[in-house]
């Protein structure tokens, strides 16, 4: 498991994959300004969705990813936050598996075939094929 804002990060996901997770999971609190442009709110939930199904397919396991709903006021008046809910489970080739609403709680409730992230692998071998030579960069910040 990693929270919240660790789902925009494919770092955390990979680690979770070489250390054997059998699947991702991202409890979130995330959403929008209620003043911003239905436009712009659509591209951060798209954006959202996008990266985690991202998680999901460069790591071949299935991704399940809850997130709150209803409004939330700033604590010093300010506008708040409108959470998106859109919960949602993913399958290890980035397949909706069920997705929950945008405006109300919802559970979903839904059948994860492990075993299926193995053949996924075999076919698709990302997690195996990676060039782990060409990646030591990742252990600094910014590249010179």
């Amino acid at each position: 498991m990693l929270v919240c804002w660790d789902q925009w990060y494919p770092e955390g996901a990979r680690l979770m994959a070489l250390a054997g997770a059998d699947l991702l999971l991202y409890p979130t609190a995330i959403g929008w300004d209620p003043a911003d442009a239905q436009d712009e709110k659509d591209r951060q939930r798209d954006a959202w969705i996008t990266v985690q199904r991202g998680h999901a397919i460069a790591n071949g396991l299935p991704l399940l990813a809850c997130n709150r709903t209803g409004f939330e006021p700033a604590p010093d008046g300010a506008r708040g936050i409108q959470f998106w809910g859109s919960s949602f489970v993913a399958g290890p080739q980035g397949e909706f598996l069920a997705r929950a609403a945008t405006d109300r709680r919802e559970l979903l409730l839904v059948d994860v075939d492990l075993a299926r992230s193995e053949n996924v692998r075999r076919i698709w071998p990302f997690l195996r094929d990676r060039r782990i030579d060409a990646y030591s960069d990742l252990m600094r910040r910014f590249r010179d």
